[in-house]
């Protein structure tokens, strides 16, 4: 593992640093490192792998697919895509169109394009997002994120974006006027933490959009696709945006993101207004169609809720000076720490053969493929005092 990590920080940009395990294979929730060691993924690629792992169904469609034809671009179309976006609509139940990328900051561009044109045609100039949100890393999406340590950097940005605290209902009515184009809002915050709003908060959202006309986008890049026991998290508060934005656990470890606008919001963009060279693509677009057969056949959106709740219990049953709770629903889920202990806990958990990732100083998130059994959910949570214990300060390797 030494030798493949001092390869990896000779040939990549220095941007990632150097991750800690070098995973050579998996099968389920678990994958096994270069050195044959064996863990329990409580990651799965930062929800993405919604199937866990080697899973038959995402195999058979993507070896079957690539066999038959890998790539067309744009300049043709084939049928993986067309009932990709059909499905997506019907499990929306509504009427809308659908643009399909590579990532979700790829989608969130294609949201924020649309909401330009949609705010050249009425007259609007400002955008709205929330503090510590998170977009995405490219231009566009990033001057809608609201962590300054990313976004400052690399300013100034060509559209003007107006920040809220995160759940303040007061805040975002005095923010959102007759010249915002559009409020763009996660359901919870992914990155900041795993942070979820107030009860109703997304309702408020959609209701102050439709008093003033703003759009509403919602990016589901790390919610939707069952990670928290709905299709989409906008449904536990039936508050549907008017764009909504997709990627991660849509592919099940294929790169695929989506942008699906509702109404007369779908025909915002003209014919070359946008497009992608590799969105739509029929190997990543099939493994979607088998992510979607699969986590409906198998019954992975109440699995992921009551193995969730099985998650949650069972952290919040742990006490612990270093432990200050749990947050979040489904399989989507932070551990909240007493100080800044996260780096430490993620080692020592790893240590202790699960991977969870320290996405704070204070918070690790837990999102785990939703195939991820109550038995296993178990096996963390009974072990999680010893993990805390190795990793309480003076303790740490």
């Amino acid at each position: 593992m030494n030798d493949l990590k001092a390869r990896f920080e000779a040939a990549f940009m220095p941007n990632y640093g150097v991750p800690p395990v070098a995973l050579a294979r998996g099968a389920g929730s678990r994958v096994w490192d270069v050195d044959g060691r064996e863990y329990l993924d409580l990651i799965a690629g930062i929800a993405v792998s919604s199937l866990g792992h080697a899973h038959p169904a995402l195999v058979e469609a993507v070896s079957t697919q690539v066999a038959t034809l890998a790539h067309t671009s744009n300049l043709f179309l084939h049928e993986p895509e067309v009932l990709l976006a059909e499905r997506l609509l019907g499990l929306l139940d509504g009427d809308g169109r659908v643009f399909l990328s590579n990532s979700g900051t790829e989608a969130n561009e294609c949201a924020l394009k649309l909401a330009v044109k949609y705010a050249k045609a009425n007259g609007r100039t400002y955008f709205v997002a929330s503090e510590n949100g998170f977009h995405g890393r490219t231009m566009g999406a990033l001057a809608l994120t609201g962590k300054a340590a990313i976004r400052e950097p690399f300013g100034p940005f060509g559209i003007d974006v107006r920040f809220v605290p995160y759940g303040d209902v007061d805040a975002l009515k005095a923010a959102v006027d007759e010249h915002c184009a559009a409020v763009f809002m996660e359901p919870t915050q992914g990155e900041a933490g795993v942070v979820p709003p107030p009860a109703g908060y997304f309702a408020a959202v959609r209701e102050i959009c439709d008093a003033t006309g703003a759009l509403f986008v919602a990016d589901e890049i790390q919610s939707a696709i069952g990670r928290t026991g709905t299709w989409f998290a906008f449904q536990h508060e039936n508050a549907r945006p008017d764009v909504l934005t997709l990627a991660k656990g849509l592919g099940g470890g294929l790169p695929i993101g989506a942008c699906v606008a509702f109404g007369p919001h779908g025909d915002l963009f003209a014919k070359g207004d946008h497009g992608s060279t590799f969105g739509g693509n029929p190997v990543s677009a099939a493994a979607a169609l088998a992510v979607l057969t699969t986590v409906e056949r198998d019954g992975l959106l109440a699995n992921a809720a009551a193995v969730g709740e099985t998650l949650a219990s069972g952290m919040a049953a742990v006490d612990h000076p270093l432990l200050a709770g749990e947050r979040g629903r489904g399989l989507w889920r932070a551990a909240v720490l007493t100080g800044p202990h996260a780096p430490a806990v993620e080692a020592a958990a790893r240590d202790a053969g699960f991977l969870i990732n320290a996405l704070q100083p204070d918070a690790l998130r837990i999102a785990p493929p939703l195939i991820l059994t109550a038995d296993e959910a178990r096996s963390f949570t009974g072990a999680l005092p010893a993990i805390l214990d190795a990793a309480a300060p003076g303790k740490e390797s």
